[in-house]
């Protein structure tokens, strides 16, 4: 599904940039969020490659919620059900709470919220129980962001994507497309003051330590640091840390530029990209900043 990606030139007035600044609206994302390009298609593929029904995830809220939408969407159309177990947190976000409590309308689908949700999905995978949705480590969740590469590519001299990150999959999979579609497009991405793990390798750096208002970034072990890492430094992009403040400020600067409202997880792509440009950091084109989901 097609995403809007909008230019906004008040928004690229007021940041200083001298391109178009474009808002790639993941957030509108039928799924719920840029986890919509993923989850649905590992989904998928394991059904109709290994035959496999039952599926587990732990998840701090955007994926669970695309893997929810696409679970309901195959038993609403196949014969063979899917059946879906979801571990949420004790400490999981009450907005996505709520929503994953709106939509599930699945008999096939269980809701837990447990102590050790990460925990409870290995054992039920390790198991053979069911089938461990984890984009962080699992390779088929990468072939999910061509199709985010392919929209984005279409914005006339895209010189850089700004990327809210936590596991990294999301900036891997672009970085790779960009790279195989060999498109000269820099991968920034962004993390918070309280899971930096992937800044800390690229730069020695030091940050206040402070609990991010972006609560959808939570990944510390970070297992695609490495590859992640190498994309930035063959795409000449860079890694950003983006304070509670600096969020703040990001959601009330798009509230009077774009007449839009945006969740704290998605003002990260554009702090990165209002830090970089503070650092002088030169760009040759227009600009996309993915507007991630809640």
């Amino acid at each position: 599904m097609k995403t809007i990606q909008m230019p906004y030139s008040r928004l690229s007035r007021a940041l200083g940039l001298e391109y178009d600044v474009y808002l790639k609206r993941e957030d509108q994302h039928k799924y719920g969020s840029h986890k919509g390009r993923s989850i649905p298609l590992m989904i998928k593929k394991y059904f109709k490659e290994d035959n496999i029904t039952k599926f587990v995830i732990s998840s701090s809220g955007n994926a669970a919620i695309a893997a929810v939408y696409a679970v309901q969407a195959h038993n609403r159309n196949n014969p063979i059900k899917i059946k879906l177990t979801i571990f949420i947190g004790q400490n999981i976000n009450p907005d996505k709470l709520k929503i994953l409590l709106t939509i599930i309308n699945d008999p096939n689908i269980k809701l837990e919220q447990v102590e050790k949700p990460k925990q409870r999905a290995f054992q039920m995978d390790k198991s053979s129980e069911a089938k461990l949705l984890r984009q962080s480590t699992d390779d088929k969740a990468l072939e999910g962001y061509l199709e985010l590469a392919e929209e984005l590519i279409k914005i006339p001299n895209l010189s850089a994507v700004f990327i809210p990150t936590s596991s990294g999959t999301t900036a891997e999979g672009l970085g790779n497309a960009f790279l195989n579609f060999k498109k000269n497009i820099q991968i920034h991405i962004v993390q918070t003051t309280s899971c930096h793990p992937m800044i800390e390798m690229i730069e020695k750096t030091k940050t206040i330590k402070e609990k991010s208002l972006a609560d959808a970034i939570v990944d510390k072990i970070a297992y695609r640091k490495e590859n992640v890492a190498k994309i930035i430094e063959q795409t000449n992009g860079h890694a950003w840390i983006a304070s509670n403040q600096e969020i703040k400020e990001v959601i009330e600067l798009i509230k009077n530029t774009c007449q839009t409202k945006i969740s704290n997880n998605s003002a990260l792509s554009v702090v990165g990209l209002k830090q970089a440009l503070e650092k002088k950091w030169k760009f040759s084109g227009p600009v996309a900043c993915l507007i991630t989901g809640t």
